[in-house]
């Protein structure tokens, strides 16, 4: 598995190196919420601005409908880029016209530049080839070499992850090459035992990546919404909580493989069922067979994992070598629904071993809960990228970085 790095671009210093990095970061009323995936990409044009390079930073930020949206401009990343950085950095209010064309050119060796929202120029996730490389190709003038360290996207086939890549000499960041490191490690040389703790919404979402480290994983935790698909599956009765239906027969097909394989999949013996979707919201503990039981009825809907489970759960993480998490297990943003993603991410920072936070809503629950990145072996930026890669698929943009 060879990836290009940076070192094989030879001597930078003096040069116009173009960086793919992920700045997606939430925004509210204007402010970043967390700056998480901005750190994340620090070490990367540390390194390129300290070589002597001009760093023409690209991004995506949101999902703006190809055209300038003042609500998802990179602005306030490129603001938080330059604190962190603590050196200024220079913005352009367009991607590849006047504004951007007049910020590269002024920009002197070591120095860094931002452009704005590439999701402002419908080329950048045109489904059409030529659109993409069009873009690509008026990206490419800025530069003499491109980086890619935006993992969060290298699942995506757009045009500041893909042609660009193959427009000019190309290698993989820093962020990039370790998050692969993580990922080969769960997948290909997880010490034992492996425990993998799945939540979120949506069932669905995570079919691939169960039946993908079904044959790998000692231990499946299954919370967050998608336990009720797999409490229905069982014959369970689950109220007005999240359900897909139409996935009960796959999920009673994973629960006999893992039986047969002899992988333990550990579902919640109880469940915290509240009145209604709020922080108001009246709430009991109700074992996880009779959720109808409660005063609620079968109007009733679970918003988290209940007490025993969660300390069950936390047992299971602690006694693991390797961990990886991915999805909360409740709804975490509501004070009364967010003790059982608290022990669960509790109880990572305590592995003796390599624990995974695996991006998206988990890497957003754990500080929002007070949990700082460095307590756990490694918090993923990219939530999708991970899932697909641990899922066994192609990811496009390592693909075109040389990685098989």
């Amino acid at each position: 598995m060879s990836l290009r790095t940076i070192e094989e671009l030879g001597p930078l210093g003096g040069t116009s190196v173009i960086v793919r990095c992920d700045l997606n970061v939430p925004l509210k009323d204007g402010q970043i919420t967390d700056d998480g995936r901005i750190r994340a990409s620090l070490p990367t044009l540390q390194k390129l601005l300290g070589d002597g390079a001009k760093v023409i930073v690209v991004s995506h930020l949101g999902r703006p409908d190809g055209a300038p949206d003042d609500r998802y401009s990179l602005r306030p990343a490129a603001d938080r880029l330059g604190e962190l950085l603590g050196s200024p950095v220079a913005f352009a209010t367009d991607t590849v016209g006047d504004s951007a064309e007049s910020t590269v050119a002024a920009l002197e060796d070591g120095q860094l530049a931002v452009l704005e929202n590439l999701r402002f120029n419908p080329g950048e996730t045109s489904k059409d080839e030529g659109e993409r490389r069009a873009f690509a190709e008026k990206l490419a003038a800025f530069g003499t070499a491109f980086v890619s360290d935006g993992f969060g996207v290298v699942h995506r086939k757009q045009a500041s992850v893909y042609e660009l890549a193959q427009l000019l000499p190309s290698a993989a960041g820093l962020l990039i090459a370790a998050e692969l490191d993580v990922l080969e490690r769960l997948t290909r040389t997880p010490e034992k035992p492996y425990a993998v703790v799945l939540g979120g919404s949506k069932v669905s979402d995570k079919l691939g990546v169960i039946g993908h480290l079904l044959p790998r994983v000692d231990t499946l935790l299954i919370g967050g919404g998608m336990l009720f698909t797999f409490l229905a599956a069982q014959g369970h009765k689950v109220g007005s909580s999240l359900l897909e239906a139409d996935q009960i027969d796959t999920v009673k097909g994973y629960l006999t493989d893992a039986e047969q394989r002899g992988v333990n999949i550990v579902l919640p013996t109880d469940v915290v069922v509240a009145s209604k979707f709020g922080a108001d919201a009246e709430h009991v503990v109700r074992p996880a067979d009779s959720i109808e039981d409660s005063p609620f009825g079968a109007s009733g809907l679970g918003l988290d994992i209940g007490p025993d489970t969660a300390a069950a759960f936390a047992d299971v993480i602690r006694d693991s070598k390797t961990v990886f998490w991915n999805g909360p297990m409740g709804v975490f943003e509501l004070a009364p629904f967010a003790a059982g993603t608290k022990a669960v991410a509790q109880a990572l920072t305590e592995v003796d071993g390599l624990s995974v936070v695996g991006g998206g809503d988990s890497a957003a629950a754990i500080r929002a809960l007070g949990f700082r990145d460095d307590q756990f072996g490694h918090v993923s930026t990219g939530g999708g990228a991970s899932l697909e890669f641990l899922e066994g698929k192609h990811l496009p943009g390592l693909e075109v970085l040389g990685w098989q």
